[in-house]
């Protein structure tokens, strides 16, 4: 894990006891605002978890009280005008917008301000829990400029059109009722308890079978992006190749055995 500490903030990673890869956004004395160094290594530590193979589930979590400010706008602005790419071609996008996306589940603990940037993390993950001083705010248009992380997609998908641009043009901000009752989080904790409240959600799609995992959640994206007959007429193809796996014998045979199962993920 990476302790060496930055102007710019980092993002540190480790592996978890259980195959849950902790995501760690650190730069809490300016409230986790994102600079370009951050997104570059929230990217590789997306593509860390992506490629390996002891990693099955993401756990993207902060230090101190706040999840995110948001981008730090000077110094991204600075980084596109320069031409600098935020997220390089050939690593994992965790935004799930443009090239690679990540095949393994994550799953979001936030607290305190979740703002901008925060919010379409989690709308870009799989699971989220919120501590109940949560504060979203999807404020893009209070400083003149458009969300483009994915809330003006999901953000619809999730709490339809009218609460979505509700949320969206006037960039007000919101408790975690609403983003319980919208569907962006899942889960409301005691604040200081969403971290071992999200590990303890990880742990236990860790102990499920991965290719199993990865197909279901390839298989939702799929009816969302494509439709649900796309789905459908993949059926066929994954469940045959799930079938022929060595964790489907291996859920039979722990099944026939009365013992917990052990999956590789093979």
């Amino acid at each position: 894990m990476t302790t060496e500490r930055h102007e710019d903030g980092q993002i540190t990673t480790e592996l978890l006891e259980g195959g849950v890869l902790a995501i760690c956004i650190d730069r809490a004395e300016k409230r986790n605002g994102f600079t370009p160094k951050m997104m570059l290594e929230l990217a590789e530590a997306y593509t860390a978890l992506e490629e390996n193979g002891d990693a099955r589930v993401g756990l993207l979590h902060a230090a101190g009280g706040h999840f995110t400010g948001g981008l730090d706008l000077p110094k991204i602005v600075a980084a596109q005008k320069a031409g600098d790419t935020l997220f390089p071609s050939g690593l994992v996008d965790p935004l799930g917008l443009h090239g690679r996306r990540v095949s393994k589940p994550v799953v979001v603990a936030t607290a305190g301000i979740c703002f901008t940037i925060g919010i379409e993390l989690i709308l870009a993950a799989d699971v989220a829990v919120a501590a109940s001083n949560s504060r979203f705010s999807q404020l893009e248009v209070k400083r003149g400029i458009m969300a483009y992380g994915g809330a003006t997609i999901r953000m619809v998908e999730r709490a339809g059109w009218g609460n979505a641009m509700k949320l969206i043009l006037t960039g007000d901000e919101f408790d975690v009722e609403t983003a319980r009752a919208y569907g962006f989080i899942q889960d409301i904790v005691a604040p200081g308890e969403e971290f071992d409240a999200a590990l303890a959600i990880a742990r236990r799609i860790a102990v499920q079978a991965p290719l199993a995992v990865q197909a279901s959640l390839a298989n939702a994206r799929l009816a969302v992006l494509k439709g649900p007959q796309a789905a459908v007429d993949a059926f066929g193809e994954v469940t045959a190749m799930l079938a022929a796996s060595e964790d489907a014998a291996e859920g039979v045979a722990s099944f026939r055995e009365k013992r917990p199962p052990v999956y590789r993920g093979k």
